[in-house]
């Protein structure tokens, strides 16, 4: 006689169940996971592309840059930004995103204003960007030559609070112009230097000297004070401490 079939016990019955439906639930959750190839198309919404960024909003330092002056030379717009205590600051020149220049003088101490640029239109167009530090203000130069704006790189000082640009020679180009006290036996910044009369000294943009002024008692006695201007034959042979 044959022998019929054990009956499987429930429980193992419940546990294979139980086993298959944890099986196929795993496998759902491989595919669903499973990294699409290339090209694949993607139901999920897409995050938006960043907004251009502007002048206004770009960084300067450790914070937002704000827009302190801005001004147009021959058609160029030429904007001063800084960060909120002038401490740190850029030149935009030209339509954005246009050519940018990171500020020198700051580093030396010096701190933008509303009245830090001025730029001048000629044959040589040219912008200065002033600062008030220690002892003294920083001019930083721009200048265009063939549609191309550079920053000459060697900033100037003044002990005397005024740095300018005026076309002294009258050709067609502007002329940097640095009032600094004249006090060859003392130091720049001294009480004692400070007490000295002073001299307005001349460069043209390659950084020549062109010459100095005499001397006078106070900066104030030069005509335009503070944005000085100055005549070539007012100009003479530059001495003392230049």
């Amino acid at each position: 006689m044959g022998t019929w079939p054990k009956r499987i016990p429930r429980s193992a019955l419940l546990t294979a169940v139980l086993a298959a439906v944890v099986t196929a639930a795993a496998l759902v959750v491989v595919v669903v996971l499973r990294p699409k190839p290339d090209g694949a198309v993607t139901m999920a919404p897409r995050e938006p592309a960043a907004a251009p960024v502007n002048g206004s909003s770009a960084t300067c330092g450790n914070g937002p840059c704000k827009q302190l002056a801005a001004m147009s030379v021959g058609g160029t717009p030429v904007v001063l930004l800084a960060d909120a205590a002038g401490g740190w600051g850029r030149v935009q020149v030209g339509q954005q995103p246009g050519t940018e220049f990171e500020l020198a003088i700051t580093n030396l101490g010096a701190k933008l204003t509303a009245n830090s640029l001025r730029c001048v239109d000629g044959s040589t167009a040219a912008c200065l960007i002033r600062g008030d530090a220690a002892g003294g203000s920083y001019g930083e130069l721009l200048t265009a030559s063939g549609g191309v704006w550079r920053d000459y790189g060697k900033p100037y000082f003044s002990d005397a609070g005024s740095l300018s640009l005026y076309d002294v020679s009258q050709d067609g180009r502007p002329d940097v112009i640095v009032v600094r006290h004249e006090c060859p036996q003392a130091v720049s910044g001294s009480p004692r230097c400070q007490a000295a009369p002073v001299v307005a000294e001349v460069y043209e943009l390659d950084g020549e000297v062109m010459g100095c002024t005499s001397t006078v008692t106070s900066p104030s006695n030069f005509r335009g004070w503070p944005d000085v201007e100055l005549k070539k034959s007012q100009l003479r042979r530059c001495s003392g401490n230049s």
